[in-house]
């Protein structure tokens, strides 16, 4: 008997086992094919994750994300935004176009050692975090190499790029990098931020000046090559504080000559006329005087030096030119001189090429048109106790291509101003 329910027993254990087996493996069957589902889903999740991640990375991050990383990242005590700026500047060059979106002035608070080089070996300072975009709407491929140089004119101190500071997916140099070559597809648009650190000591400088200048370089058609550039150069203006902001936009009253554009000190109308419109042939130019600006100029601390020599006072006298080349030659704008006739002629004086806004290479386009500005540096007491109700006439020329030669055979156009 006992063998019996033993041999019974044990029939039972070996039903019982090859059930479980089965049960167990079809349980693992399923759940081998729920972990399959799951992995193919979990991939599928990974691939949309890793899309959304991509788009994120190529999505431009916001200021407080940016400052939240920089704190952490260069271990700060503490960071404050002194100032943001949120209305675009836009230079345009003949299909591509660059804009500062926004920026925002920072300070930032004993932060790590390790950083300090950039700030003038200082642990504390501020960051300009400035957000730009460059978009090529033409229909062939450009080169752009992102160097927004930042400088101001106490003693043109320069500002580059401290990358360090940012996320490198929002780093708008490892967008535009050398081993694309600065490549833009055709209707590609790129985003990035570029940081401008400032120690303590400069700091206060450039808070006295209220604002500085951001070089915009040209495009170029040629990848490896700085000698065909698409446009031309451009400017942006960064500004420190509300203070600076509005000194920014009364300036916009006045002829963009660089004493504007730099903030060298301030203007005051004295007088001016618009819309002249006389126009001289020149060449193969057409000469057109557009208006011209007496302004009293005060030079700021940083500038007087280079006006010492006028004790009775300044006036400017900022014309305004049109030219339009019909040429085939380009003309060169940066070395166009010019003589300003005053007291009736009786005397006279060369325009002044260190204030003008033109820099080297810049020209008037065969076939194309520019504008060209002249500035005159007046003796306020002559001005206006001789000249002032007098005759301002002016001698503009001879033209030159950007090889310098001459185009206009030796010729030159006059103007009476008043």
């Amino acid at each position: 008997m006992n063998k019996k329910w033993m041999l019974l027993l044990g029939a039972l254990l070996a039903v019982f086992v090859i059930g479980g087996c089965g049960s167990d493996s079809k349980e693992a069957s399923a759940d081998e094919e729920e972990s399959s589902a799951e992995k193919s889903a979990a991939s599928e999740n990974n691939e949309d994750k890793s899309t959304d991640e991509t788009k994120a990375d190529s999505k431009a991050a916001t200021f407080p994300e940016l400052i939240d990383y920089m704190k952490t990242t260069t271990d700060a005590e503490e960071t404050n935004v002194f100032y943001e700026h949120k209305e675009p500047q836009t230079h345009e060059m003949e299909g591509v176009a660059v804009s500062l979106d926004a920026y925002s002035f920072v300070g930032i608070k004993d932060f790590h050692t390790d950083f300090s080089i950039p700030f003038d070996d200082e642990t504390s300072g501020a960051v300009i975090l400035a957000k730009y975009t460059v978009k090529n709407d033409s229909d062939k491929e450009v080169f752009y190499m992102p160097r927004f140089d930042l400088s101001y004119s106490s003693g043109l101190v320069y500002n580059s790029d401290y990358k360090e500071l940012l996320p490198e997916d929002q780093q708008l140099f490892e967008k535009l990098n050398p081993d694309t070559k600065y490549a833009i597809e055709a209707g590609e648009s790129v985003t990035g931020f570029v940081a401008y650190p400032f120690g303590t000591a400069e700091l206060e400088t450039v808070v006295n000046e209220g604002s500085a200048l951001i070089e915009v370089p040209a495009a170029q058609a040629k990848a490896d090559a700085f000698d065909n550039p698409i446009g031309k150069k451009g400017k942006f203006t960064i500004n420190f504080d509300e203070a600076g902001a509005k000194k920014t936009e009364s300036n916009k009253e006045f002829y963009q000559d660089a004493v504007s554009i730099e903030n060298m000190g301030d203007k005051q109308i004295i007088d001016q006329k618009e819309g002249v419109g006389e126009s001289k042939e020149l060449g193969d130019a057409t000469i057109t005087l557009d208006g011209y600006q007496f302004t009293e100029f005060k030079p700021n601390e940083m500038e007087a030096p280079r006006f010492e020599n006028f004790k009775n006072g300044i006036v400017l006298l900022t014309v305004k030119f049109n030219v339009d080349n019909k040429g085939s030659a380009n003309i060169a704008l940066d070395n166009l001189r010019s003589n300003l006739y005053v007291n009736d002629g009786a005397q006279y004086q060369m325009n002044e090429g260190m204030l003008s806004p033109h820099e080297f290479g810049d020209i008037a386009s065969a076939g194309g048109t520019a504008e060209l500005f002249q500035v005159y540096v007046l003796d306020k007491e002559q001005y206006d106790k001789i000249w002032k109700n007098k005759a301002f006439d002016i001698e503009l020329g001879p033209l030159y291509d950007d090889n310098a030669k001459d185009v206009s055979k030796g010729k030159k156009a006059e103007f009476k101003l008043k």
